[in-house]
């Protein structure tokens, strides 16, 4: 259920409420008993991934990672050579 902001144009008490989203929005002020209650646009409540199992490649089936391992094992590439090559130490 979803926590809607109010403020009362009256006497500028500000309130959360939780609501359903198909319930008309408060009108009554719990403060002063005014009629003057308006809902406020709010940023809302943000979204947290917490944990494991947020990524793709955390429900892969079996058979995917079976033939993506098979795929990258063996791509006939070469490793390419050191940049910098080590010098030469004689014993």
């Amino acid at each position: 259920m979803p926590t809607y902001d109010f403020r009362c144009r009256a006497c500028g008490h500000c309130f959360e409420a939780m609501q359903s989203m198909s319930e008309k929005p408060l009108e009554i002020c719990p403060k002063c008993g005014k009629p003057e209650v308006e809902r406020l646009i709010s940023a809302g409540g943000g979204l947290l991934f917490k944990g494991s199992g947020f990524y793709i490649t955390d429900y892969r089936k079996d058979s995917y990672k079976k033939d993506s391992k098979k795929d990258s094992g063996d791509s006939g590439t070469t490793k390419a050579p050191d940049p910098k090559p080590k010098p030469a130490t004689s014993e």
